[in-house]
């Protein structure tokens, strides 16, 4: 079983690049699948396993995908004919559920596989299946997988007021509705920039897609999509790990392609905790050199502090003189990470939803878990810092979200490295 060995003490310092965001890509990959004409190309497309098993899925409907290197995919879906989406490979990653809204609104149908994913909390599709119904679909949910079907052969434009500013539903929705017949409208839209970035895909695929952004989105149905060229956004999460690991190792990293409207919440808290935070032409630059202060964290949807990076800043707090407070208020099992930090040290009391971290002067190497993706990343953060070895295991929750991730940080300045084997632990 892989996992990265990570040797603490190393200040990071140097220059890393954001590759395109992972959850602005893999919907976006998912409406691939609704012109019916001409090809799409996209670029700065991250080279992620979630990536890869989604191409699987696309291909596995008819759509036909050739990777052009240096980030470019071309994607064709004029030939797909399959509305099935086999259960056995959906179950896998949760963003494969996303094909269902493009394929109800193309083809008037859907099969598609319960979705899988990391086990951070309770992420209902309930809201995706009362919007598809909203939307004149007729809904069969099964024991493995749910089975949609238009009415009339066409979904209906709709007002879709959601009860919780889900960035999943909103995406699923927006993709079934813009071929959709007449108006519409959903109310309390997620307004992430990987929401933005959907819809401005989809418009260049001659989709009337309004208001992405804010809580209000007006769709105006059309009769057909065409393919279309675009750049996926850079990620704001990997952007904002890179951030906070120059943060707490005290050293100064420049991240191109990193964007200050995306972060806004995290610059805040990693200025409010010492660092000093520079914007330069289409990059990000930290410094930090005195001491870290302590921090109260609340995560919000959109625009508030977000929950992927709640365990990276987590980290950070475990070593910062003070009493700091990180409250989850997105998803129910998020906290899971800090049994993990806690194994190195930490002194961590969970009360509630809410962890108090009393900073310590230094955490100790130790195998710790990567129980879902961003945790993954805090345990690397934290090992950075930590005396001796730290050993981290499940590292394929990292690698669906980061690519290249030991090189990069080995780029750094960081001494670590990813190795097959439990008995090969010597530093590369």
């Amino acid at each position: 079983m892989a996992l990265i060995v990570v040797q603490g003490g190393q200040r990071l310092e140097g220059t890393v690049r954001a590759y395109g965001a992972k959850n602005a890509v893999l919907p976006i990959l998912a409406a691939t699948l609704l012109p019916e004409s001409g090809a799409s190309l996209l670029e700065e497309v991250p080279p992620l396993s979630d990536v890869h098993h989604l191409r699987g899925i696309l291909h596995a409907l008819g759509l036909e995908s050739e990777d052009l290197g240096d980030g470019k995919l071309r994607l064709d879906a004029q030939h797909v004919e399959s509305t099935e989406a086999p259960t056995e490979l959906v179950s896998k990653l949760r963003a494969s559920f996303l094909v269902m809204g493009p394929l109800l609104a193309r083809f008037g149908k859907a099969r598609v596989g319960m979705p899988g994913g990391c086990s951070i909390g309770s992420r209902p599709i309930d809201l995706h299946i009362e919007g598809f119904e909203a939307l004149g679909a007729e809904v069969e949910i099964h024991e493995l997988y749910i089975e949609a079907r238009a009415k009339n052969g066409r979904l209906q434009g709709a007002r879709i007021p959601l009860r919780f500013a889900s960035v999943g539903a909103t995406q699923n929705l927006m993709m079934a509705a813009v071929l959709a017949e007449g108006k519409t409208v959903i109310e309390n839209a997620a307004k992430e920039p990987e929401i933005v970035d959907l819809a401005n895909f989809l418009n260049a695929m001659g989709a009337d897609v309004r208001g992405a952004g804010t809580a209000t989105l007006t769709i105006h149905g059309v009769d057909a999509l065409h393919g279309a060229t675009h750049a996926i956004i850079p990620d704001r999460i990997e952007a904002g790990t890179f951030l906070v690991a120059g943060a707490i190792t005290g050293g100064d990293v420049l991240v191109e392609g990193a964007q200050s409207q995306h972060l806004r919440p995290v610059l805040e808290k990693l200025r409010e905790a010492g660092a000093v935070i520079t914007e330069e032409k289409n990059a990000l630059r930290i410094v930090r050199s005195g001491r870290l202060r302590p921090l109260d964290v609340t995560t919000a949807v959109h625009p508030g502090f977000p929950t992927d990076m709640q365990a990276q800043m987590s980290a950070m707090l475990a070593i910062t003189p003070g009493t700091s407070y990180v409250t989850e208020t997105v998803f129910e099992n998020r906290l899971q990470h800090f049994a993990e930090l806690t194994r190195m040290g930490a002194n961590v009391r969970i009360d509630g939803r809410t962890a108090v971290i009393t900073g310590v002067t230094r955490l100790q190497g130790a195998d710790v878990t990567a129980t879902d993706l961003r945790a993954g990343a805090a345990m690397i953060l934290a090992g950075l810092v930590a005396e001796g070895e730290t050993r981290i295991h499940a590292i394929h929750h990292i690698e669906r979200g980061y690519v290249d991730v030991v090189e990069r940080f080995r780029a750094l300045g960081a001494q670590l490295c990813r190795t097959e084997d439990v008995r090969e632990l010597q530093m590369k």
